[in-house]
């Protein structure tokens, strides 16, 4: 039996108790063939000392989005995934509501992997431009 849209969410989101995403309340709220998408709420959770979102917390959200997409797309069976490296540009300041990271492959190879991260916010603007490779190991027998 497949399960519904709304039982994958909900186990995906699950998983992330006690981890930097659940501290960041990040959610996963969206997927399909070769696309991921998360929130995170912009608080002073996440706010530099000046007031806006912090670099390094949409960084965050652009990882654990991208990380989650190629664990979805990963027979976790056989192999673990690991990312390799993340770039962020930073283009807009945020200083409230949510934004939304949209993970799409731009490469998915048997070992490695390439997503590109678009950062948007309440408005559709957009925020940040991340990429983020990760790597698939075969798990040890």
């Amino acid at each position: 039996m497949q399960q519904s849209k709304e039982e994958f969410l909900a186990k995906v989101n699950a998983v992330s108790k006690n981890t930097l995403m659940e501290t960041l309340d990040i959610k996963i709220t969206d997927y399909g063939d070769d696309f991921l998408v998360a929130r995170m709420p912009v608080t002073s959770k996440v706010h530099q000392p000046d007031g806006v979102l912090h670099g390094g917390a949409t960084a965050a959200l652009a990882e654990s989005v991208g990380s989650f997409a190629s664990h979805i797309f990963t027979d976790l069976e056989q192999y673990f995934v690991r990312g390799l490296e993340i770039t962020a540009n930073h283009l807009k300041s945020v200083s409230e509501g949510f934004i939304y990271a949209k993970a799409t492959f731009l490469h998915k190879g048997r070992t490695t992997q390439l997503l590109d991260i678009r950062v948007t916010d309440d408005a559709e603007n957009l925020i940040s431009v991340c990429r983020l490779s990760t790597i698939s190991l075969p798990k040890k027998k």
